[in-house]
């Protein structure tokens, strides 16, 4: 089911009123309706893969108690291999099998041996890079004795699959949500209201900026060779605010309803487009996929505490992964790997951790000339590194971006690529997002005012900004919903 489709419309308020009511009444009985609520709404999309999620559920649950109940540390290292080798092996087989056997068979190929095999029709099932992450990161912690197991099965359950942020994050940590869960939940207003007006933020990234800026970024992409290099360079740049306003949009969302259910998600983006350099991207660009890396991958294999060369390489492993975890594709491989290159040199020098401070402006309107200048060069980086992860291959990545340097063909312009027309309306929203995102990162203005006036007029321009920009049959889809 789709926060942007009339079902949900249908689905949300009858979900707040329902488990409101039965949480008057029974605590454990709200966490049931919480696992029937998510359960029906993932398996909208195909009831079958809710087998995956109870599987989850099961194994590592019992891994949680197997190992509180064994003092034996081998025992507890076997026990965690169990909950490793399940999830990985689920994520394995239907995200990568198909990626694995083709690039080995294309290896011995390339050789001038022929093997036989096919591949396998498999459907991706949505969520599952993030359940299974989620569902991981309890097992380790318990292991690593940061965390207790519970022994409420319905309430590890809920956690689970809790349906804001089942399919595309934020990942969770046991220890930020399974206590929420277990906790006696009142409804405040105030809270109720935040999460309203933080899911319509998220409803405007998604519905206003990117669904709009999407026919304009997916014609350029595929069209890339008869276009010139100033429509070339707007599909880039389109597209980062495309997948910015996309997947912080469904955070946004996500976080929203669960305000709503009395619930507080982490934030997931911090306004990561005006970072000063690659490190602060990465500490405010899908923030719980990146810590997630750092406290289970990174440190694990040593982190900064070896030598410069295994320091290095640690990092290059995690950027690496990363980019793997989002998709069966060399395209995601090498963008992971462009971003360990940028980030290397901050890190050789020492000053990867320089800005751990918001951009934040005290007496002027506008930041330092420099940070000016280092915002740019950050957002050029990553826009550049964006069209590997966006273009379908690696050569049609090198091509597009070779298309944009030759600026002796100029087929195109700044206008629409269907009629040559202006893109007032894109260039408008985007403007005046830009415009909002700098007013929120330096505290000019908040989402969540106290002046009952403005806000509802905030509110309603929203609304209508919203129904205005929503097709009766929007197919657009969230991106991260392929991850």
């Amino acid at each position: 089911m789709l926060f942007n489709s009339i079902d949900f419309v249908i689905f949300l308020p009858l979900v707040f009123i329902i488990y409101w009511v039965v949480g008057s009444y029974n605590l454990r009985l709200q966490n049931v309706f919480i696992i029937l609520s998510s359960y029906i709404f993932y398996g909208w999309w195909d009831w079958r893969f809710l087998s995956l999620i109870f599987l989850s559920t099961i194994v590592d649950y019992s891994v949680g108690i197997g190992m509180r109940n064994n003092s034996d540390r081998r025992k507890k290292k076997f026990l965690l291999a169990i909950s490793i080798v399940v999830n990985l092996s689920l994520l394995g087989f239907f995200k990568y099998y198909n990626f694995f056997l083709e690039n080995f068979i294309d290896a011995f190929s390339f050789l001038g041996y022929g093997l036989g095999g096919s591949t396998l029709e498999i459907i991706l099932p949505v969520g599952i890079s993030f359940y299974t992450f989620q569902t991981l990161s309890y097992s380790i912690d318990i292991y690593r004795g940061k965390l207790e197991p519970t022994n409420d099965i319905i309430a590890f359950a809920a956690f689970v699959s809790f349906f804001p942020q089942l399919v595309a994050g934020p990942i969770e940590r046991a220890k930020n949500l399974l206590p929420q869960i277990t906790t006696k939940r009142y409804f405040v207003i105030k809270e109720g209201m935040d999460g309203i007006r933080l899911g319509l933020w998220g409803f405007f990234k998604k519905i206003v900026i990117a669904d709009s800026l999407a026919p304009s970024v997916n014609h350029i992409f595929a069209n890339y060779q008869e276009l010139g290099s100033g429509i070339l360079i707007l599909g880039a740049v389109f597209f980062s605010f495309q997948i910015y306003c996309d997947f912080s949009g469904y955070s946004d969302i996500a976080r929203g309803i669960a305000k709503l259910l009395g619930i507080d998600l982490m934030v997931n983006f911090n306004f990561p487009y005006f970072s000063r350099g690659i490190a602060e991207f990465w500490r405010k660009w899908h923030i719980s996929l990146s810590t997630w890396f750092r406290d289970y991958l990174y440190i694990p294999l040593g982190g900064s505490r070896g030598t410069t060369f295994q320091s290095i390489r640690n990092v290059f492993v995690i950027f690496v992964v990363s980019g793997f975890w989002h998709g069966a594709n060399w395209t995601f491989l090498i963008w992971g790997t462009i971003h360990a290159f940028l980030f290397v040199p901050s890190f050789i020098s020492n000053t990867n951790r320089v800005y751990l401070d918001d951009l934040r402006v005290a007496n002027y309107f506008l930041p330092a000339l420099k940070e000016i200048v280092l915002i740019i060069k950050t957002y050029l980086l990553v826009t550049i590194a964006w069209v590997f992860f966006r273009a379908p291959t690696v050569y049609e990545a090198m091509d597009f971006l070779n298309c944009i340097i030759d600026w002796s063909s100029q087929k195109g312009t700044f206008l629409n690529p269907y009629d040559n027309q202006p893109l007032f309306k894109e260039y408008f929203y985007l403007i005046a997002f830009i415009a909002i995102e700098y007013l929120l990162v330096t505290n000019t203005i908040s989402l969540f005012s106290k002046k009952l006036v403005p806000s509802l007029i905030v509110d309603a321009t929203f609304i209508l900004l919203i129904i205005i920009n929503s097709p009766i049959n929007n197919d657009f889809s969230f991106i991260y919903f392929q991850f």
